[in-house]
């Protein structure tokens, strides 16, 4: 019975929390989800103590489970009805859709067993009316970023200790409502197997004289920025996230004479991420679906420009310390430049900003998806990345990226971090280039998906 309270409020806590003093609850929480259970309970308690409902069901589930103290069943359902005081009230069951029964009886202690035998709360779920206009005023609560939180901690498990650490760190961690969306790194070492190709701004690189310039240095710096914002939670009732994302990276050429920035590429985005049911999950590992937008470019101009914009759909995958981000794209089509643009065969200078596809044929380099897979072992965090076109006529053409990141001085977010790269698409201005590159360097966050 007390298992059914614990399941019952656990959705009620995931719809309402009604203290945003959750700094203590935090704190603990990490603990708890690394198996500090002892540390855990000291500083969840502060908070339930002060009416946190969180840290009260929390504190509820640890007394249970004998997490961190012995096993206390009159302190569990003490805990457990303290968290569910504001929604329960004395019924009888008439409505099974509106109502969910809980039998506080301890099972395991006969006394009070028997004291309570006849016993019943029945807890009526707080589920009013939907209503857009009251979820949108929810929005600009400081709450409903917590209880997205708290929902994404429940969503994606937290099985074993490696998935514990990291989630909650990678969950948990913002800075001004900004969190990190992919891997944050700087390459100090970065060395590719051929020169990096000179591309002028004003010349179609197709013409001679123009297609052999090349970069002085095989080795340079890499960097990459990416950070995402929570626009909404539950705006439309399916406990969805609204985000907008922002992902830059950098090859700078560093140890060059005049030391310039190579390439960058900008990607902002912006995605509507939607959990699956509860059944999906349980059979096949599918945490949540992503529909999002993004452009990609590189903010040049003439025969420099890169740019494309997608709609994209992709699917998040878990189980235990194994994650899997499958994603397929959709190239939103622009009208086409001359012909003489693409050929080289007109050199003007007026040619090379004239309006239109940069380059049509990016879809024969990057294909229409990609897989990422990232798996957890104790510090290390193993990735791959795949990409491929799917042309098998002699014109296959696909990219796959291997890289691996080391905790280090005990933190969950910096990490010594490698990674090896083979393949097309490697940056938007070499997008149809073979690159083969290895690279070193310190990451700043785990980009599991």
């Amino acid at each position: 019975m007390i298992r059914n309270m614990k399941t019952v409020l656990g959705l009620l806590l995931s719809l309402q929390w009604l203290s945003a003093n959750a700094t203590n609850y935090e704190k603990g929480l990490g603990y708890y989800e690394s198996g500090q259970y002892v540390k855990a309970l000291k500083y969840i308690s502060i908070d339930a103590n002060n009416g946190h409902k969180a840290s009260q069901y929390r504190l509820g589930e640890m007394y249970e489970k004998g997490l961190g103290t012995k096993i206390d069943y009159k302190a569990s359902m003490y805990w457990y009805k303290q968290a569910a005081e504001h929604y329960a009230h004395v019924i009888e069951e008439t409505d099974r859709r509106k109502t969910k029964h809980i039998n506080v009886v301890s099972r395991k202690n006969k006394q009070y067993q028997q004291n309570l035998q006849n016993t019943k709360i029945v807890v009526l779920e707080k589920k009013e009316q939907y209503s857009f206009v009251t979820a949108l005023q929810k929005q600009l609560e400081k709450e409903q970023f917590e209880r997205g939180n708290e929902f994404l901690s429940k969503k994606l498990d937290t099985d074993t200790v490696e998935t514990g650490n990291l989630l909650h760190s990678y969950i948990h961690s913002d800075v001004f409502g900004l969190q990190a969306y992919h891997i944050n790194y700087i390459l100090p070492f970065s060395y590719a197997k051929d020169k990096p190709k000179y591309h002028n701004s004003l010349f179609n690189t197709n013409n001679s004289g123009f297609n052999n310039l090349q970069y002085y240095k095989n080795i340079e710096v890499e960097f990459q920025l990416s950070l995402k914002k929570q626009l909404s939670y539950n705006l439309f009732g399916w406990n969805e996230f609204i985000y907008a994302a922002y992902t830059q990276k950098v090859w700078w050429q560093l140890y060059s004479e005049s030391a310039p920035f190579r390439e960058t590429n900008y990607a902002p985005e912006i995605f509507l991420a939607v959990p699956t049911s509860q059944k999906i999950d349980d059979e096949i590992g599918l945490k949540m679906l992503n529909f999002g937008f993004i452009h990609e470019s590189n903010g040049q101009e003439g025969y420099r420009s890169r740019s494309w914009n997608r709609l994209y759909l992709s699917g998040l995958w878990k189980w235990d310390n194994l994650f899997v981000n499958t994603r397929m794209w959709y190239r939103l089509p622009e009208d086409r430049k001359p012909d003489s643009y693409y050929n080289g065969t007109n050199i003007s200078i007026f040619d090379a900003n004239i309006d239109g596809d940069d380059n049509p044929d990016i879809l024969d380099y990057m294909g229409y998806g990609d897989i990422k897979i990232n798996y957890l072992w104790e510090d290390h965090r193993f990735g791959l990345l795949l990409r491929n076109n799917f042309k098998f006529n002699g014109k296959n053409k696909g990219a796959i990226e291997f890289d691996w990141a080391h905790s280090i001085l005990g933190s969950n977010n910096t990490a010594l971090y490698m990674k090896v790269f083979y393949g097309y698409g490697e940056s938007l201005i070499s997008y149809d280039e073979k690159v083969t590159k290895v690279s070193f360097g310190v990451s700043f966050s785990p980009g599991l998906f």
